[in-house]
């Protein structure tokens, strides 16, 4: 019969040991055999040494991990940064002269004065195919107020505007320190027409309209500095007239703008 100190040692060496010839010796009571206590220190300095090792290995398994992910993290951050990028410029807006049909004034053009505007875009590189880049982009363009002159005064005293475009850009010789690219889109348009006449009467007309607005535009990006650059871009927002109060003979009007600024690449 195995006594309790031979079960604590096979338990605590997580085997079972075999009695030396020998040592057995026969136990009267229910024909079972019962050997001598037997000491087990070499199967514990196994199972120490083992855990050890175990414990070492999961260690290298971490640094290993860490030594790979930290490359891919930063190639990953590396490539997300080149997919964006944010610009402001500011310049000016023309629109073109109109005439008013059927007038009897010495002069009956419409002219509009040339005013400051300020444009915003943001774009991100959808595809690169050699030295072209295809990107999506959101050009923004508001002038606040610009002067309406007539020979009769019968139109709003000045005008805004406001363009809301998304087109798709394309760069030449993507990724370059120099860019140049073209653009196209179309989306939404807001005029406001000044409350009062050229002759400061009320104006009896609205004083908000909304148009379609088509986008035509070309420019070229300099990258000065690292990630930083200077964006020279030309627009042509096509889109529908204002409410001038007087028949143009004309349902479309460009307006263009010209501008320089800076553009960062995130």
């Amino acid at each position: 019969m195995i006594s309790r100190k031979q079960i604590y040692t096979i338990l605590a060496s997580d085997m079972v040991i075999a009695p030396p010839a020998g040592r057995e010796t026969l136990s009267t009571k229910e024909g079972t055999y019962g050997f001598p206590p037997i000491r087990a220190g070499r199967a514990n300095l196994i199972e120490t040494k083992t855990t050890s090792l175990n414990t070492s290995g999961g260690e290298m398994s971490a640094k290993r991990l860490a030594v790979l992910v930290v490359p891919v993290l930063i190639l990953v951050s590396s490539a997300l940064a080149q997919v964006n990028d944010l610009s402001i410029t500011a310049g000016r807006a023309f629109v073109s002269t109109q005439t008013i049909v059927n007038s009897g004034a010495p002069d009956p053009h419409i002219h509009f004065g040339n005013e400051e505007t300020v444009a915003f875009n943001y774009g991100r590189l959808l595809k690169t195919v050699k030295i072209f880049g295809l990107s999506a982009e959101l050009p923004v363009a508001i002038y606040p107020r610009m002067d309406v002159h007539s020979f009769e005064g019968n139109t709003p005293k000045d005008i805004g505007a406001l363009f809301v475009t998304p087109s798709m850009r394309v760069n030449i010789f993507s990724g370059d320190s120099v860019s140049p690219w073209v653009s196209v889109g179309g989306g939404y348009g807001r005029f406001r027409e000044s409350s009062t006449l050229g002759f400061d009467l009320p104006n009896p007309g609205p004083t908000g309209s909304n148009t379609g607005v088509v986008q035509f535009g070309a420019g070229l990006d300099v990258w000065v500095w690292h990630r930083w650059g200077a964006r020279f871009e030309a627009r042509d927002f096509y889109s529908g007239v204002p409410a001038l109060n007087v028949d143009t003979g004309k349902s479309r009007q460009h307006n263009y703008y010209v501008g320089v600024g800076v553009v960062h690449r995130f």
